[in-house]
């Protein structure tokens, strides 16, 4: 562009130059033309018998002129000068040269005036930009084509590999098919990597789902130990209430193997999805379930969702649950006399949004990115927990194929937003 546009600020002069070299051209031609005819039929030829010899267009943009000059006089060049022919002043480009003819000097001048030569420049210029113009569009499409077909392997690469992707990768791996040896070297790259993550990932659902359910047994034993020496009667108020103590920890410890051993359950696909649910109904269950801890805060609760918003091939168990671990944690984490709002919007693209709206506390921005993580503890507030309900959350969002995402501000409440996109 910068070529190009310093070609542009110097076409005037290009033009110019051109004009100018063109029109010493055409001076020398008709000289060369006149001496001709001169050598031919003699200076009488133009002279006829007068001591000089003048002519001039109609409209005065050319002349010529033939005179006796001193015999001393040599002359022969090309420049811009002042004439007056008929009272009128005129600028023209003027040849002059001198010449010997049956041994006397003659002075011959050709002129043309300065405004007819610069009278096509702004056409010629105006034509040289449309040349150009049309040769940078030209040039940038064969540009684009030629790069296209050039980069061909790499689109197919971010196209079969990057996107639309959802992980874990199941999808048969297919190999791009190039001569390029960075392509093939990317593309075994890329599908190494995501073979090494699937590996990864397996691995890491396997360790969980056994760990989880090898826990179960033993805290399982020990609740009933500890139930057994509960009912000994001669047993000291502080030792039960060390034994309370730690079946309150067995049983959070029962709480979040169970939570684990659900996402590994869900993350491996072992539920359904042959259920059809209407969500007013499904958040009607939930509020009759649930709605104890509603009373405990003095929480108000309103639904604004339509009758027809039905979620299709699903599984209704797990949306309970999923529902079910939003409000709970709307109600949590609400304040005193509060209220939660659930809507559903019915989208363009023939899907929907629901969305629970609450009046909490809220969540600090730098908090928001690990809200869904396991084992992190969010500080929200004194009771926030581990996050495994948030996490069940998005493992049955993810198993769904449901996008679910979050807005919150401090001090004035949160809005989880589930998606679910109709085909």
């Amino acid at each position: 562009m910068i070529i190009v546009l310093f070609f542009i600020l110097l076409l005037p002069f290009l033009v110019q130059k051109i004009a100018s070299d063109y029109t010493n051209h055409s001076l020398r031609e008709q000289k060369r033309k006149v001496i001709d005819h001169v050598e031919k039929n003699g200076a009488d030829y133009y002279l006829q018998g007068d001591n000089s010899y003048g002519s001039y267009t109609m409209l005065k943009e050319e002349y010529i002129s033939l005179e006796p000059v001193a015999d001393g006089l040599k002359v022969d060049t090309i420049k811009n000068t002042v004439r007056l022919i008929e009272k009128d002043t005129l600028n023209y480009r003027v040849l002059s040269y001198t010449f010997k003819n049956k041994n006397k000097n003659y002075l011959l001048e050709i002129g043309k005036t300065t405004a007819s030569i610069n009278q096509y420049n702004r056409s010629i210029q105006r034509f040289a930009l449309y040349v150009l113009v049309a040769l940078i569009v030209l040039t940038i499409l064969i540009d684009l084509i030629f790069t296209r077909l050039l980069i061909r392997p790499l689109a197919k690469i971010i196209k079969t590999k990057l996107l639309n992707r959802k992980f874990p990768f199941k999808d048969q791996r297919v190999t791009t098919k190039t001569s390029t040896t960075d392509f093939k070297y990317l593309d075994e790259s890329i599908t190494l990597l995501m073979d090494q993550i699937n590996e990864a990932f397996a691995k890491e659902r396997e360790f969980t789902a056994n760990a989880s359910h090898e826990l179960m047994t033993p805290i399982s034993i020990l609740q009933n130990k500890m139930e057994n020496l509960l009912g000994d009667e001669q047993m000291s108020e502080s030792v039960t209430l060390g034994i309370i103590g730690m079946m309150k920890t067995l049983d959070r410890l029962k709480k979040i193997s169970g939570a684990l051993l659900l996402i590994s359950r869900i993350e491996n696909e072992q539920f359904v999805k042959n259920d059809d649910v209407k969500v007013l109904i499904l958040f009607n269950d939930i509020i009759e379930e649930i709605s104890h801890r509603l009373e405990e805060k003095n929480i108000s609760i309103g639904l604004d969702i339509s009758d027809d918003i039905v979620l299709k091939k699903v599984n209704h168990s797990l949306l309970f649950q999923l529902f079910y671990n939003l409000i709970n944690n709307a109600i949590k984490f609400n304040k005193q006399d509060g209220s939660i709002l659930i809507r559903g919007l019915s989208l363009k693209n023939r899907g929907y949004e629901i969305s629970v709206i609450d009046t909490g506390i809220g969540i600090a921005d730098d908090q928001i990115p690990y809200i869904f993580d396991r084992f992190r503890k969010v500080n929200i507030s004194e009771n926030s927990g581990h996050g495994l309900g948030l996490a069940i959350v998005k493992s049955i969002a993810a198993y769904h194929n449901l996008e679910i995402s979050i807005q919150s501000k401090v001090g004035e409440g949160t809005t989880l937003s589930v998606k679910s996109i109709q085909n």
